[in-house]
């Protein structure tokens, strides 16, 4: 399955031979999930169709939980927002193990492998919702939510189809053309695209893009049709395919086009207002954390298509535990707020991109366009992006392995370490990880 972790790093849990600094650092880890269940344990809920609900926060749940309660008087959801999408899987592991689950609760889709690990401490949502329940999203979206034994224990929230973010005034600049059809035709594969980072940056003397450890690896790494692991579960993490992803991202830094400005931090915002970077690989959902920094460019802002032309970064489940005590009150909301009808509205009034295809047609989704980035066919051009994933199988260390391969680029790329040891020293941190150390 397409890998959607967002980027920055966390911490490896599954560390063979942890030293006492790390096990207590586990130990303390361990306490904060147990601390963060206690304070948000569910309290049973009065009426027959109140339930609880967990969510992590800056997802948006708060709209949504609103709307249904206005919309369904007299029906109660305590929604409690965790703390950010680890913290929140961290909390539902420790609340399964203890019984003392919520009635719903919204999973980041990188940490959904893991519990698809054990589905019995989770409702199979075609008990409620019959065989055909997965039926009205993407194939390659349902799937990672759907186990080997055919259990749907996930609901699908959104998903983040790729473009490319670039800034025409710049272009321009550097005597690139700068509308997108022909911006689009500069990149269709990565080697094309750092070419065109390298013809910028001689041209302006500045960076081209962003970063490499989250817009070159990352994005190429999405595309593979073999990822970590082989169909038969095996580790296939040194394969070909993921090799030349980091290779990519090397040739990226070697050929000088990078800001090296690490995702999301404040140099990172800042850069997006002051030029410090042309493009950047954007999901659906980034847009508005762009038009958020730089207020002023709009209309010097565009979208390409991604290199490869698919990618998706993003996006979470709704998963209804086996002991919750309100399944069907659960069941009535999933069904409700992530019907096409409602994950339409949710485009249309925030920009987060259906996992429903048949909305792709609707002229509400089609044809809509941003004009802060210069009327660009934003709705065509993200689930284009989304169309043509096939699934690649996933397991219980996709999200670390891929956070450690990151970092070992990431400390190229920010911490000048030797290039020429990177791809050895991510596949060691990989395999201790993973215990095949």
């Amino acid at each position: 399955m397409r890998s959607t972790a967002p980027p920055p790093p966390r911490p490896a849990d599954g560390r063979a031979h942890p030293s006492r600094r790390q096990v207590l650092s586990y130990a303390l880890a361990g306490l904060g999930a147990a601390a963060a269940a206690s304070a948000c344990a569910p309290q049973a809920p009065s009426g027959p169709r109140d339930f609880t609900f967990w969510s992590f926060t800056g997802i948006g749940q708060k709209d949504d939980v609103a709307r249904y309660m206005e919309a369904n008087p007299g029906v109660t959801i305590k929604l409690t927002e965790v703390g950010s999408s680890q913290e929140t899987a961290q909390a539902l592991t420790t609340a399964i193990a203890g019984g003392e689950v919520p009635d719903l609760a919204l999973v980041q889709a990188a940490d959904l492998p893991k519990f698809a690990l054990s589905p019995d401490n989770f409702v199979d949502y075609r008990t409620l919702g019959g065989d055909d329940v997965g039926s009205p999203y993407l194939d390659w979206v349902i799937a990672q939510a759907t186990t080997r034994g055919g259990q749907v224990i996930g609901i699908p929230t959104d998903v983040g189809g790729l473009a490319v973010a670039y800034r025409k005034d710049l272009f321009e600049a550097a005597g690139l053309p700068t509308s997108r059809e022909e911006v689009s035709a500069l990149w269709p594969d990565w080697p094309s695209f750092i070419e065109t980072g390298r013809r910028y940056t001689e041209a302006t003397g500045s960076p081209f893009v962003d970063n490499a450890a989250t817009s070159v690896f990352f994005q190429a790494l999405g595309q593979v049709s073999e990822q970590f692991y082989d169909a038969d579960g095996e580790y296939a993490y040194t394969n070909p395919q993921v090799r030349q992803a980091f290779d990519w991202s090397l040739d990226a830094l070697e050929a000088g086009i990078s800001a090296r400005v690490d995702s999301f931090g404040s140099a990172w915002n800042a850069g997006i207002a002051r030029g410090a970077f042309a493009v950047t690989c954007s999901p659906s959902w980034m847009l508005g954390t762009i038009k958020s920094q730089a207020p002023d460019l709009e209309g010097q802002w565009d979208l390409a298509t991604i290199p490869n032309g698919i990618g998706n970064w993003g996006g979470s489940y709704l998963a209804i535990p086996a002991a919750a005590e309100r399944k069907q009150a659960a069941w009535e909301y999933v069904r409700d707020v992530q019907s096409p009808a409602s994950q339409l509205q949710h485009f249309l009034d925030a920009g987060s991109l259906p996992t429903t295809p048949e909305n792709y047609s609707r002229p509400e989704l089609a044809t809509a366009t941003d004009p802060y980035f210069s009327d660009a066919p934003t709705g065509a051009i993200f689930t284009k992006a989304v169309l043509d994933i096939t699934p690649f199988p996933v397991g219980r260390y996709t999200a670390e392995i891929g956070t450690e391969l990151q970092n070992a680029i990431k400390a190229v790329e920010l911490s000048a370490a030797d290039p020429a040891q990177a791809w050895a020293k991510g596949v060691r941190n990989v395999e201790i990880v993973v215990g095949d150390l």
